[in-house]
């Protein structure tokens, strides 16, 4: 699958949030470019909606073809499109990996995950587009637990949502139930989206 592999720091100025979840990037708080922060055209609608798109997409690292089929899914199921596709993007594997404390950054946890460190319910899963579901235990294998950049990621990590459980000694999470939308990123209008995918 083909993924962005270009400057990290000059997107997150583009769009406007932190992408590694540092804030780190937001140090100049004006987009990129030669000529600093000069004066911009106002957005268009459609610029918006763009905007929006792709800040969700980049945030949780997905292609754009993955991105629009799991939205696609998402409008086909009951309630809110917008909410139902963030609780969706949520429940991915590697997410859940990067909440649970394990790598600093989302690529890192998708790496772990590709890897064959994680697993779901006592089993190995190496896909990190696995949509996890509330009761299953998310784990690490027994080789993996001595890795020094998951112990230094949970010892950096302070900050776990409350659909999730961790329990420390036994290197394991629990996905207790589905997120709701308070608890997910509240710098992203959903509603922008289903706007820009309906057109």
């Amino acid at each position: 699958m083909a993924r962005y592999t270009g400057p990290k720091f000059k997107l997150s100025r583009r769009l406007g949030i932190s992408l590694s979840g540092t804030g780190k990037e937001l140090k100049r708080a004006f987009p990129p470019g030669q000529h600093g922060p000069t004066q911009r055209k106002k957005i268009s609608n459609y610029g918006l909606q763009l905007q929006e798109k792709q800040k969700l997409r980049h945030m949780y690292g997905l292609g754009e073809k993955q991105f629009r089929n799991l939205f696609d899914k998402a409008s086909n199921m009951q309630g809110i499109s917008g909410e139902n596709f963030m609780i969706l993007l949520e429940r991915r594997l590697d997410n859940l990996a990067y909440r649970l404390g394990w790598s600093n950054s989302r690529s890192g946890s998708r790496q772990l995950v590709a890897h064959g460190h994680v697993t779901v319910n006592g089993k190995k899963v190496d896909i990190p587009s696995y949509s996890v579901k509330p009761g299953d235990v998310i784990g690490l294998r027994e080789k993996s637990r001595s890795l020094k950049v998951i112990k230094e990621a949970i010892e950096n990590n302070n900050f776990m949502p409350a659909y999730l459980e961790f329990d420390e000694k036994a290197m394991e999470g629990k996905f207790i139930r589905l997120p709701e939308r308070a608890e997910l990123p509240q710098e992203i209008d959903e509603k922008q989206i289903v706007e820009f995918y309906s057109r």
